[in-house]
């Protein structure tokens, strides 16, 4: 039985270098979606809804990825081409987001135009990311695939960092930070701009750097019969053979992303609140009035500046944290433990109301978030055996996008029953919820069998 070999540390590197800039473009998403749309002029409650098309596009998007690059073979790879797919799209959509306020729209359609460019800007996220995780299964043995995805994880979290300070080093060079009501500020537009640059460069880089296993090699590697590299096969079939892995950790994950699904949406509002004393205005809607924050003060732009910086330092946590989950040897204990501190770390910004104390909230935070990235993949790809490895990661992508598509759909009503009548929204309260929906999905990680032969038997 042939076995892929050994890679260089460099080669490995290469493979996943082109994440750097994707997570460039997702932490920019991230870190000012909820910004943009306040600044545009959202309602608090309402928040969550705009938050329901990434995940939609992802789950639709990365599994249509996984299936199409399983059956894609060029003289550019496999993966690759859906790289330059990906990254192109991204370039257009990353220059036309941040503008939503700056056509001289009316605020429901800055709105129409801010959605359709966002679920376009996360298609393009998604097919630019996926087929990174793929390559490290398709070309990364069993021994490396930890030290693969920590890679990685890594550059995930070193593009997360670049990401989250753009705005506050372009405010800090000068570039206003504040703008006219309804238009996003430049030093958000910028970040946008040069944020698109670097994500097309990086995927370059991977693109002619990397070269993929042959139609032939490849089967030889993962044990596919030559005749009939690629069985008949449909979704339903591929989930009624998935491994036990494909579920347990599939639970695990449904807490993991519900809980940073709340942290994007409400981070910036509950900032605000906690630690810089933003301003708030009474909003009168059909004749009800309400009581939210002034997104136009000097107080909301620093903070939600600062959130930047917050998700920063959660990247930094993520870095330090992602070295030391190898050196744990039984990674169910590394998954737990890592999910949490991440837990500690949200309920603890409710106690919190010094900008700089959140550090330590968000460290902590970061250690979840580098266990999310890496384990749950190291798992199931040691479980997947053959030729359907990009169906099934794109299939496991919806345990990604199903909770955040639940978190997003009923988050708006969690917090309006958390809401006094005439109070200010207690986003706060919503990252405590966060908090213990990741020490839930410490306490599923146990569920988690771990077999490293176990195969689907559709493969």
């Amino acid at each position: 039985m042939k076995t892929i070999p050994d890679h260089s540390f460099g080669k490995l590197w290469n493979i996943s270098f082109g994440f750097f800039g994707v997570q460039i473009a997702y932490a920019l998403q991230s870190a000012n979606i909820s910004r943009i749309f306040s600044t545009l002029g959202a309602d608090p409650h309402e928040l969550s809804y705009f938050w329901l098309l990434p995940p939609l596009a992802g789950m639709i998007v990365q599994p249509i990825i996984g299936a199409a690059s399983d059956k894609t073979w060029t003289r550019w790879g496999r993966r690759i081409p859906y790289l330059f797919l990906g990254a192109t799209l991204a370039l257009i959509v990353m220059c036309l987001l941040p503008n939503a306020g700056s056509f001289g729209f009316t605020v429901a359609q800055a709105m129409i135009f801010g959605l359709f460019a966002l679920m376009l800007l996360d298609t393009s996220i998604n097919i630019a990311m996926q087929p990174f995780k793929m390559m490290v299964g398709d070309m990364v043995n069993e021994k490396q695939k930890s030290l693969a995805y920590s890679i990685q994880s890594f550059l995930c979290n070193a593009g997360s960092l670049v990401g989250y300070l753009f705005p506050f080093i372009f405010t800090w060079i000068g570039i206003s930070n504040i703008a006219p009501k309804g238009v996003i500020p430049d030093s958000v537009i910028y970040s946008f701009y040069i944020g698109a640059l670097i994500l097309v460069l990086c995927v370059f880089y991977t693109a002619f750097t990397v070269k993929e296993y042959p139609p032939k090699e490849y089967a030889e590697y993962h044990q596919i019969e030559p005749e009939n590299p690629q069985e008949k096969t449909n979704v339903f079939t591929l989930l009624k053979h998935a491994p036990s892995v494909f579920w347990t950790v599939g639970l695990v994950q449904f807490f993991c992303w519900a809980a940073f699904m709340f942290m994007w949406t409400y981070t910036s509002g509950a900032v605000a609140t906690q630690a810089f004393h933003a301003p708030v205005v009474e909003k009168v809607i059909d004749g009800i009035s309400s009581v939210v924050l002034n997104t136009q003060s000097v107080e909301y732009q620093n903070a939600a500046d600062w959130v930047g910086i917050l998700f920063a330092v959660q990247a930094i946590g993520s870095v330090i944290w992602a070295v030391v989950i190898p050196n744990i040897k039984r990674v169910k204990l590394a998954y737990t433990l890592s999910l949490i501190l991440g837990g500690i770390g949200f309920i603890s910004i409710y106690f919190i109301h010094n900008p700089y104390g959140m550090f330590v909230s968000f460290l902590l935070i970061g250690c979840a978030w580098a266990a999310m990235l890496a384990l749950p993949f190291t798992l199931l790809t040691n479980a997947l055996k053959g030729g359907h490895m990009g169906a099934y990661l794109g299939l496991f992508n919806c345990t990604i996008c199903v909770p955040q598509i639940v978190a997003a759909a009923t988050g708006g009503s969690l917090l309006r029953m958390q809401t006094e009548a005439g109070s200010l929204p207690p986003e706060t309260n919503m990252l405590v919820i966060a908090g213990i929906f990741l020490l839930i999905g410490a306490v599923c990680v146990s569920f988690i069998k771990q077999h490293s032969t176990e195969t689907s038997k559709s493969n």
